[in-house]
């Protein structure tokens, strides 16, 4: 096959959830340019369809809808109006995400809150794309981790700012996510699916300039990551370019953790 047509994700339907943030943005716009007929999801179906036109503008194949993965019923419903309208999934990105715990002395309930979103929600509705892609033939689950899933902070990247008090909640459930994919690739053995991870390091998005400086000058590329950066990489795990990766965590950093 040709190298343009293994990269190539024409005709496939693609969902991302949390397709309005910063990384989903990017994720979204690299499977459109791609070919792919991208589904971008929110909580708030005002924000998924802003995302969607702003797409659009660029003749880009994206449509808006809804879904909260901490709500069972959303998540059937979604479900359901996915299947009617698409009649297909070919591949799903696992990136939507919420962060009510505020720091480390944050509440029990704001723990809770994440474990019901992040955790529960989210293999809710990971479990029931999984099934669509299953039923359509086969595809992709990329799930959108983070490298603080693998590590412990570096709270030197903090110094000379108001940062650094940190949810535990998001390390937690990153790292999990991680073992999670490789759980799936082996249950799943011989559904013709194929499980993989992206975990980036951080992604300039105007942070204190004293974080940026001490974040750049341990990264071997002397920079955070950019908005490109992560889309080629998602492009090659939604596309037959990476029919053969299955199972794995991709270490998205720069080198910083080389």
């Amino acid at each position: 096959m040709h190298i343009q047509e293994l990269f190539s994700l024409k005709e496939k339907v693609i969902v991302v959830t949390g397709g309005s943030g910063l990384y989903g943005k990017c994720l979204v716009e690299g499977l459109a340019e791609a070919g792919g007929r991208v589904i971008t999801t929110s909580r708030n179906l005002e924000s998924a369809e802003r995302t969607a036109a702003e797409f659009q503008k660029k003749g880009l194949d994206v449509q808006p809808m809804q879904v909260d993965q901490a709500e069972p019923d959303s998540v059937l419903t979604f479900t359901q109006a996915l299947e009617m309208h698409y009649g297909r999934l070919d591949v799903f990105v696992n990136n939507a995400v919420a962060r009510p715990m505020n720091g480390y002395n944050g509440s029990l309930e704001q723990f809770a809150e994440s474990m019901r979103v992040n955790a529960t929600g989210m293999w809710d509705l990971l479990r029931a794309m999984i099934e669509q892609i299953i039923a359509s033939g086969g595809g992709s689950v990329i799930n959108i981790s983070s490298m603080m899933g693998m590590k412990g902070p570096d709270l030197s990247n903090y110094e000379g700012t108001d940062m650094g008090d940190l949810p535990p909640d998001y390390f937690f459930h990153n790292a999990g996510l991680i073992n999670l994919t490789r759980f799936l690739a082996k249950m799943h053995t011989g559904k013709h699916i194929r499980f993989n991870c992206i975990s980036p390091g951080g992604l300039f998005n105007h942070q204190p300039a004293a974080f940026v400086r001490n974040y750049c000058k341990k990264v071997p590329l002397g920079r955070m990551a950019a908005n490109d950066d992560i889309k080629g990489l998602a492009v090659l795990l939604a596309s037959d370019a990476g029919a053969y990766i299955n199972g794995e965590n991709i270490l998205m950093d720069g080198g910083l953790n080389a």
